[in-house]
């Protein structure tokens, strides 16, 4: 199991593109995110593959249904061997709960929630006539994935602190949206440097283009850790 703290998302389109990036990469360097793209176009087999290469990997779905469904779902992603896997928070606490029940046991993968999305802000609330600041929003949907026994939560490098302060530190806080210095912004609007994201609470960084689209991910892998304080 890899101790680094970067997980690498692999936002490609198919098998191919993606297998060319982890061939060159080491599990001790970090482990991987499948999301939802990837997964539909490639399914079980490609996560086996990863896990079977010795990565941990973090297969972010984003549950989101009625609570036997969900709960099904994440047994069967538990069964792929992932590291970690999610469900989105507005879902609700039954929905969760019934997730945390059927991962209950010794070796289960981590289980988070997705609380709001870093493409999201105060408009896209708004809109959705949700009247609160994105970090009060976030607090809310934290506490209740924390009362439903789940292992931590996805968020913002932004709300990292409140919620260590929050949730304690044993609660698990995975961030998106980080960007190394003079990186592109690219779609995300709550971001953050490597350094800064950990020293705010976050436990792991989820860190796609920036490695991914790299010439030497490799380089830009090892340059992150480093500068976070993990060496493999």
């Amino acid at each position: 199991m890899s101790h680094s703290k970067v997980i690498v998302a692999l936002d490609f389109p198919g098998e191919k593109k993606a297998m060319q990036l982890v061939e060159k990469l080491d599990p001790e360097l970090c482990r991987l995110k499948v999301g939802k793209e990837l997964f539909t176009r490639c399914g079980p087999s490609l996560v086996k593959k990863l896990v079977a290469s010795g990565f941990d990997v973090f297969l972010d779905l984003k549950f989101h249904d009625i609570p036997n469904t969900v709960a099904k779902a994440c047994e069967s992603a538990a069964e792929l061997g992932v590291w970690m896997l999610n469900v989105h928070s507005m879902g609700g606490a039954a929905m969760m709960a019934a997730a945390r029940h059927v991962l209950n046991y010794d070796d289960a993968p981590l289980l988070i929630a997705v609380t709001l999305l870093t493409s999201s802000g105060e408009k896209e609330l708004g809109a959705l006539g949700i009247n609160e600041t994105p970090a009060d929003f976030v607090k809310r949907l934290a506490m209740m994935a924390k009362q439903a026994g789940l292992d931590g939560v996805v968020c913002s490098a932004q709300e990292a602190a409140m919620l260590k302060q929050q949730c304690g530190s044993d609660f698990l806080l995975v961030t998106p949206g980080i960007r190394p210095e003079n990186a592109s912004v690219d779609d995300q609007n709550r971001i953050m440097t490597p350094k800064r994201a950990i020293e705010n609470g976050s436990n792991y960084l989820v860190i796609g283009r920036p490695v991914t689209q790299s010439d030497d991910p490799v380089r830009v892998l090892t340059a992150i850790n480093a500068d976070i304080g993990f060496a493999s």
